[in-house]
């Protein structure tokens, strides 16, 4: 996936995941999960080969499990993982990130960026290249980054946003010396500009707030990349895109991508069976066995900015009150879910205990204190306070008993065996916790967006840029009803004050400060509740090239291929 804003995604983590949240700079470099664990982690995992050693042709059989219906990244449903790994196929994005997270323009696209001026003002200057055109054949210019701005900067809450980041802090964009070269004028110092304009989209689908928001409603309009649009098949549940003879860079290798959607729990079974050639398996231990005894296939493992945990739904009448949602969080053992999750994978147990930084990343230090760690005694106490009185099994106040919905994803095991251990775990301090299962299709849009459960477990997927990635899903509500991105619905001005100085910063040590004085407060806050930095486990044929565990590198769609 390409270096994005924040990506609310489901990508295979054996729940739905949120793509393009969370993660840093740094991270993408080999480095020991924790200390006292000897295993060196991968930084990526994708069988590298020369574009010489991969054949030319073929179909690649791509099993993901969600078929997105909104296809535009930037709006709020459309900000899913799977809706991704297939539009990066398609669509332009300024900037690419290798396997270190550091990151340069993509040159089938930008010839140059820089920052041309700090003061009065930050400027970035863009040089485009003048090849590069939409599938319309109308070429890529100043006015598709002007019309996002304008699309994404806040001001209109017509349109339907996952987040504003970034572009809220953009005075203008103009043109320059002629229609490829874009100049922006940051009213506020923004440090992760790179992270801007990806996925960029024409103008003509960001003008208004009706094209934003249906202009991409189960359609793919418009494309700029080494793969065009090919279909959609609803009964089959398939999209299919195919190489675009217009493209102007490297000439793609494959003939087609056929995305197919499956529950999570089927995808495996059809890759064993060999009518797939590539999945994310997922932390899911018998998943990841049984890919590793498919014959002819692989597991390919890596560390990422990914991180499994429980969103806690603020607005819900019975979470309202911070106390309480303390008190349960303290009432949920997390190293026994993570042991839970990750046995079997080889892969180090270790709690993360940061909401930007990975374990194995430059910035990360551990934040959550005393409200990180399991005690149901003092999670009981908190409940007695906050009125929450034992009655029977079940606590009660006001007559109303104190039973949340954990909300999991149909077919994502590793969800459901989650929410049995929480239920377990909670029900000793007097807490009922009801699972429900929901089409995996509808968990984000129906549920997750929209607010309609107590407690959830996905996982989100990260970017190199850890503040400005993750910035959406804390930011507080202008409005205390419009809540973007952030699905726990809780915020303060202190959080976003002090994600906003990390954001601002041009100083990479006094942003990492600025972040983890953030994060100190989101553990006060009790939104999202991290549980550990998950392994990318991705399976895939052994001479399927150029894909799979990638970690912070973006895939290169024109290079994949097989090699025999």
């Amino acid at each position: 996936m390409k270096a994005s804003r924040l990506v609310v995604a489901v990508a295979v983590a054996g729940s739905l995941c949120l793509a393009g949240c969370g993660g840093g700079s740094g991270g993408g470099r080999e480095d020991r999960a924790s200390a006292g664990d000897e295993r060196t982690l991968k930084a990526f995992d994708i069988n590298p080969q020369p574009r010489d050693k991969v054949k030319d042709g073929g179909t690649l059989r791509w099993g993901i499990n969600e078929f997105p219906s909104q296809w535009n990244r930037n709006h709020v449903d459309g900000n899913l993982a799977m809706a991704a790994v297939v539009s990066n196929a398609l669509l332009p994005t300024p900037f690419v990130s290798n396997e270190k997270a550091e990151i340069s323009p993509d040159r089938n696209y930008l010839v140059d960026a820089k920052v041309t001026a700090q003061r009065p003002k930050q400027v970035v200057t863009y040089t485009l290249n003048p090849k590069a055109r939409w599938s319309t054949g109308q070429p890529i210019t100043w006015a598709d980054y002007q019309a996002q701005w304008q699309a994404l900067n806040g001001k209109n809450a017509d349109f339907h946003i996952a987040s504003s980041t970034g572009y809220q802090d953009i005075e203008k964009v103009a043109r320059g010396k002629d229609d490829y070269e874009v100049v922006v004028t940051f009213a506020r110092p923004f440090g992760d500009w790179q992270s801007l304009f990806g996925p960029l989209l024409p103008a003509s689908t960001n003008k208004t707030p009706a094209t934003f928001n249906n202009a991409w409603l189960n359609k793919i309009p418009v494309t700029a990349g080494p793969f065009k649009f090919g279909g959609f098949d609803q009964t089959a549940k398939t999209i299919t895109v195919v190489r675009d003879n217009a493209w102007w860079g490297n000439r793609a290798k494959l003939d087609r991508i056929i995305y197919r959607s499956s529950e999570q729990d089927s995808l495996i079974g059809a890759f064993s069976n060999g009518e797939l050639d590539i999945i994310d398996v997922g932390p899911s231990a018998p998943d990841y066995s049984r890919a590793k005894t498919t014959a002819g296939a692989q597991v390919r493992q890596a560390a990422g900015p990914d991180f499994r945990h429980f969103t806690f739904n603020g607005s819900s009448e019975l979470l309202k009150d911070r106390n309480v949602r303390q008190a349960i969080q303290l009432g949920i053992n997390r190293q026994a879910i993570a042991q839970s999750d990750l046995q079997g994978l080889d892969w180090p147990i270790a709690l993360l205990n940061n909401h930007f930084f990975m374990n194995t990343q430059e910035g990360y230090q551990d934040n959550a204190g005393n409200l990180g760690v399991y005690n149901p005694d003092r999670a009981r106490q908190m409940l007695d306070a906050a009125g929450w009185k034992l009655s029977g099994a079940v606590r009660q106040k006001n007559g109303k008993p104190l039973d949340l919905r954990f909300v999991v994803p149909s077919g994502v095991q590793i969800s459901k065996s989650e929410g049995e251990l929480a239920q377990t775990m909670l029900a000793q301090i007097g807490v009922k916790l009801t699972i429900k299962a929901v089409p995996s299709d509808d968990f984000f849009t129906k549920y997750v967006i929209p607010g309609n459960f107590d407690i959830t477990p996905f996982a989100y997927i990260g970017t190199p840029f850890p503040i400005s990635s993750s910035y959406g899903i804390y930011a507080n509500s202008a409005d205390g009803k419009t809540w973007n991105a952030n699905f726990g619905r809780t915020g303060s001005a202190a959080i976003d004050q002090a994600m906003s100085e990390a954001g601002q910063s041009l100083d990479p040590v006094r942003a990492r400060t600025q972040t983890n004085e953030a994060d100190e407060l989101i553990w006060q806050e009790v939104n999202v509740l991290p549980l550990y930095q998950r392994p990318q486990n991705v399976a895939a044929r052994q001479t399927l090239a150029n894909v799979g565990a990638r970690g912070f590198y973006d895939i290169r769609y024109e290079d994949i291929g097989f090699t025999g």
